[in-house]
């Protein structure tokens, strides 16, 4: 049949996470999810029989599969699990690959691309500051010159050093046998040899190594952003060294749930049951029999606060205490991740981000002081006076 199940980044899977069309039991589900487990196939980024969902072009992916088995199966239709895998990831790679996708997205600019002006309140303030700017996409260049127009108005190729449109990241980050072709106006093919990256020009295919040559930037010099962990941002930092930064449109309405009362609320109690729990193990006999209603009482409070996100995986950043692979793929591969490049507006063009300390499990803070942890503040703090 199939599954989508949400994981630590310890491989373990959260059985109370998921969207289970197929109605399996949770132990049965463990059972045959164990070989696969077992033969690391979830280390990589894609095993042969598992597959990472990693970014956010993953959601019409997960969306047509759940559907489609959901139908089959409600429908009595029997169906090899790989055949149909196989088809829509097909699909969904031609809707890309022909140019249907951006035939849809250029008929309704306005219902499918907002207008930046945020966007290009970023952009024109970098180049103020002498900022060097260049942009690598997959997309044709019809499409990039439409929709970068309907945000940031028709001068956006002023605002570039270098223009990249059909690179097919990632493999532009490996692969030195890709030459750069340059395009006229009307984005039509030169034949002309590149030996430099001119200002203004459009520029198809390449390869980073020739990027790197003609342009002499190199290392941490270089803040690139990109939405796609592996397609964009590994290969960067993991072999060029360059800084990164990964946009996650999802971390808007993330914050916007930490930040509310009910969220607060729970958090800090579920932070408290624990405490109390764990002291209630070393105290007389007689308060084990409270052991269990606490353990119930906390479990609820981790589904409610799961449910705040989402009600069949939770946050994408959390699986109750430990962050999920997502997560920390993400921590792994950026220096700095945001909801929008907008957000860098909030700080000065100088500003240095400091990395945080994070304290490791023998330098823990004392119980207090743990009731918030992942809160701004602490709410709610005279309500648990009595528990300590």
């Amino acid at each position: 049949m199939g599954w989508l199940i949400s994981l630590e980044p310890y491989l373990s899977v959260d059985l109370l996470v998921g969207v289970w069309l197929i109605g399996y039991e949770n132990n049965k589900c463990m059972g045959e999810l164990q070989p696969y487990l077992m033969q690391g196939e979830l280390l990589g980024q894609d095993g042969p029989s598992l597959k990472q969902f990693m970014d956010i072009f993953s959601l019409p992916e997960m969306t047509l599969l759940s559907s489609v088995i959901d139908y089959f199966i409600t429908h009595g239709i029997e169906f090899d699990q790989v055949h149909l895998y196989k088809d829509i990831s097909d699909a969904i790679r031609d809707v890309h690959v022909k140019g249907v996708m951006y035939k849809w997205i250029e008929k309704d600019m306005e219902q499918y691309i907002l207008h930046g002006d945020e966007i290009y309140a970023v952009l024109n303030r970098l180049v103020n500051h002498k900022k060097k700017l260049f942009l690598i996409t997959n997309s044709p260049f019809s499409f990039v010159d439409k929709g970068m127009k309907h945000m940031v108005g028709k001068n956006w190729r002023d605002l570039f050093d270098m223009v990249i449109v059909q690179a097919d990241k990632p493999n532009f980050f490996t692969d030195r046998r890709k030459p750069f072709r340059k395009l006229d106006d009307n984005g039509s093919l030169q034949w002309d040899k590149i030996n430099q990256l001119e200002k203004g020009k459009i520029y198809k295919e390449g390869n980073l190594f020739d990027f790197l040559r003609l342009t002499g930037w190199r290392g941490s010099k270089v803040l690139y952003f990109g939405d796609h962990l592996y397609s964009d941002l590994a290969d960067l930092m993991l072999r060029h060294g360059w800084r990164t930064g990964a946009i996650v449109p999802e971390l808007e309405t993330e914050i916007r749930i930490i930040n509310t009362e009910q969220y607060m609320h729970s958090l800090t109690w579920q932070q408290a049951l624990t405490g109390l729990l764990e002291r209630m193990q070393v105290k007389s006999s007689c308060l084990s029999r409270v052991l269990q209603p606490t353990e119930l009482h906390l479990l609820s409070l981790r589904s409610l606060t799961k449910n705040l996100f989402n009600p069949q995986f939770g946050s994408i950043f959390r699986t109750f205490h430990n962050p999920t692979y997502f997560s920390r793929r993400l921590v792994r591969f950026s220096d700095i991740y945001m909801a929008s490049i907008s957000c860098l507006l909030n700080y000065d063009v100088n500003f240095t981000f400091y990395p945080r300390r994070t304290p490791l499990q023998h330098e823990a803070p004392l119980w207090m002081d743990q009731l918030c942890t992942g809160c701004m503040k602490t709410p709610f703090l005279e309500e648990m006076v009595h528990i300590r």
